[in-house]
């Protein structure tokens, strides 16, 4: 699952020869941390087999990943927000509306299936661009501005719905839960699938090193022709279109605009990503290392369940594992980069000087 992660070594092909062993090494992290976070989930896996027996069975297994594909979407939008070193409160919200958008237009306006769903994806997009406007023009923190957002989203989905969840859903959502592709749900290829693409977008294409450079050095990517605030707008917007297609696949599990759903979920998914290696300082991380922190993120909070910990416990739990990784973040940032830094720089001073 550990993708290429071209932060390093795509952002400044003109650098030194010094700085193109750092970036090396820096990917080399990205892969260690990648491969860590795999040795734990399975170390994990071992461990809740012996003190659960309901761990290892298939219907458990399933559950926990498809409880794991509405995190990893609204993730997979977050993680482009991160990557720009900024973040956005307002996913769950947005998630949220979005549920009870894709249900209440056809409920109480008569809209078809199609159309209330299309209508769902734009009011994402639409939130999204409102909180890259409100970032790039008028210079609001993200952290204020997705705060902002955050609680109008929720209180519209409030209003419109009354506060309690709609029902019955449109057949489609119904046929998207029961979906299998090769006897896999087909909740779980889509969000793969998104995953995918994101990553190919992020590696493979001009906005995608546009993005890294953007979060790694925002000044030195305007001096480079770098449109840092379309960047920043667009990153907004796909978290934002993200968030409303996680909205969709939680109306399909829960098989209700959920009015009441993703109490909190914004916490959660910050941690996966940052689990998963994405730094908050922009700049860093990929898809394959989010994916692996909402699987980790997931099985934590399934092992509490099963292992009948009081409710309570479970934001504990959360709360300690996202400054655990922020805490590494930092550490990396810090202390593992300067020092790789610092030899590189040595290195290349000790060779001798080439003779004219």
């Amino acid at each position: 699952m550990t993708l290429e992660n071209p932060t390093m070594t795509q952002r400044a092909p003109t650098q030194p020869g010094g700085l193109a062993a750092l970036r090396g090494k820096i990917s080399f992290i990205d892969l260690m941390q990648s491969a860590g976070l795999m040795a734990v989930i399975l170390l994990g896996c071992a461990v809740m087999s012996f003190l659960s027996p309901v761990f290892a069975t298939v219907r458990n297994i399933e559950n926990v990943l498809q409880s794991a594909t509405i995190i990893a979407v609204v993730a997979i939008g977050q993680t482009f927000v991160i990557l720009v070193a900024g973040i956005d409160l307002s996913v769950a919200s947005v998630l949220v509306l979005s549920s009870v958008l894709s249900v209440g237009l056809v409920q109480f306006q008569g809209w078809p299936p199609e159309l209330a769903i299309l209508a769902a994806l734009v009011a994402g997009l639409v939130i999204g661009l409102v909180n890259g406007l409100a970032v790039t023009k008028l210079k609001i923190p993200a952290l204020i501005a997705t705060l902002a957002t955050m609680t109008i989203a929720r209180g519209l989905a409030y209003i419109y719905s009354g506060g309690t969840n709609i029902a019955p859903v449109p057949r489609i959502f119904v046929d998207l839960q029961a979906s299998r592709i090769f006897g896999v749900p087909g909740v779980i290829v889509l969000t793969l699938a998104l995953a995918l693409i994101a990553q190919i977008v992020l590696s493979r294409t001009q906005f995608g090193r546009s993005v890294y450079a953007t979060g790694g050095n925002p000044l030195a990517a305007r001096l480079a022709g770098i449109k840092t605030e379309r960047v920043i707008i667009a990153t907004f917007m796909i978290s934002g279109l993200m968030a409303a297609i996680a909205g969709l696949l939680i109306t399909a599990r829960f098989e209700a605009g959920a009015a009441t759903a993703a109490q909190g979920m914004e916490l959660a998914v910050i941690a996966a990503v940052v689990i998963g290696g994405v730094s908050l300082f922009g700049g860093e991380g990929n898809m394959g290392g989010m994916l692996l922190g909402v699987l980790l993120l997931g099985l934590v909070q399934n092992a509490v369940n099963l292992l009948n910990v009081p409710p309570n416990w479970d934001s504990v739990v959360s709360g300690l594992v996202i400054a655990a990784a922020a805490a590494l973040d930092v550490y990396r940032r810090n202390y593992l980069e300067a020092g790789m830094r610092k030899k590189v720089i040595a290195a290349k001073a000790s060779k001798p000087a080439k003779q004219p």
